[in-house]
């Protein structure tokens, strides 16, 4: 019998769980992960967009519109920052992050400080705004490489039936 040929690349699977750890946000808008891997290929972090640790997500508002004290804006924490957060407790200089997201120029400015050497994102949904420019040029001047991950796949189903283990 011959290996299976048809198994996911290695950008698809940490993608993969990327968007399984934005399966975690409340928020009912925007659901972003986010997944740091080191030059081994092994995850040394992950996140999502949500509330800080104490802030209740049942007390913080989730509107995108209003006044900006009654919208999730100053309160959510992005999936790159929980990411870089998140880690397991090492230096991640020379790591890699992958994002459901373009990062936006706050969270760029984490990665960039982190040391991380490249971002691999899903969607740059907000190309040529204000804030995507800025993180390109910064992430350009710091040389920090960034690509939209490339896949065979459009969709991966996870199964939680035990009979299909």
């Amino acid at each position: 019998m011959e290996k299976r040929k048809d198994y996911i690349s290695w950008d698809e699977y940490f993608m993969g769980v990327a968007l399984l750890s934005g399966k975690r946000s409340k928020d009912p808008s925007t659901q972003v992960g986010a997944c740091i891997v080191n030059d081994q290929r092994k995850i040394v972090g992950a996140g999502y967009n949500g509330l800080p640790i104490g802030c209740s997500d049942d007390e913080f508002p989730w509107s995108k519109q209003g006044d900006f004290l009654d919208t999730k804006y100053p309160y959510v924490c992005h999936a790159e920052l929980n990411a870089i957060l998140n880690n397991i407790g090492m230096d991640l200089k020379g790591c890699k992050i992958y994002t459901a997201l373009f990062p936006c120029n706050e969270c760029t400015k984490a990665i960039i400080q982190a040391g991380i050497a490249e971002v691999i994102y899903l969607s740059d949904k907000y190309d040529g705004t204000e804030a995507s420019r800025a993180s390109k040029l910064m992430l350009d001047k710091a040389g920090v490489s960034y690509r939209k991950v490339v896949s065979g796949i459009t969709e991966l189903t996870l199964s939680f039936n035990e009979a299909d283990v």
